[in-house]
């Protein structure tokens, strides 16, 4: 169970994890590219919160609490759509059962685990590419004059967006790294 000092630091790591996505979303204000491929580099900050968090949640948990949050914020504030919902399941459900057969107090299911994580923010741009019309009919509403055409070559280009997902990857590990290094602390009590 969770000790009650606990609490807080977990509800601090989720608003945390909330936080990076709003930092992600507001990327796209530079450029529509920068939100459809900051995904690849996140990881960098969601290590950290993942990691201390799957310290504090020793069992099955750790990925659902993150995720799950920011899918009850994004439904409540009706910005969850069918791909984030089902990607979000996936990629959690993916990392839960990593943790499991690595044991939840290895550093090993900590590390192996976080490479489907890292791909949640990919979840939450994926409207782009499953309901491209949808998203540029946003885009007018929501966005500056001109955000919409912006979009298209970025939306176009997939063997771009092959590579950055394929990125993810490493960029997951060696972040997982440095969150072991500058965790240390944390990090020391797993196995």
């Amino acid at each position: 169970m969770i000790k009650k000092e606990n609490v807080f630091k977990i509800i601090l790591m989720a608003v945390a994890y909330l936080a990076t996505f709003i930092l992600g979303a507001s990327s796209g204000i530079i450029h529509p590219a920068f939100y459809a491929y900051v995904g690849a580099i996140l990881p960098l900050l969601t290590a950290f919160i993942y990691l201390y968090t799957c310290t504090i949640i020793r069992y099955f948990g750790a990925a659902s609490v993150l995720n799950g949050f920011v899918l009850i914020l994004f439904l409540l504030a009706k910005e969850a759509d069918v791909p984030l919902i089902i990607g979000f399941v996936i990629l959690t459900a993916i990392a839960e059962i990593i943790r499991y057969f690595c044991k939840y107090d290895t550093i090993k299911g900590v590390r192996w685990s976080f490479v489907p994580f890292a791909f949640s923010f990919f979840a939450y741009t994926a409207h782009w590419w499953f309901d491209t019309e949808g998203s540029l009919a946003a885009a007018v509403e929501e966005m500056p004059a001109g955000y919409d055409q912006l979009m298209i070559p970025v939306i176009n280009n997939i063997p771009v967006l092959i590579v950055v997902v394929a990125l993810t990857i490493p960029v997951a590990v060696f972040a997982m790294r440095l969150a072991e290094r500058a965790l240390r602390k944390s990090r020391d009590t797993l196995r």
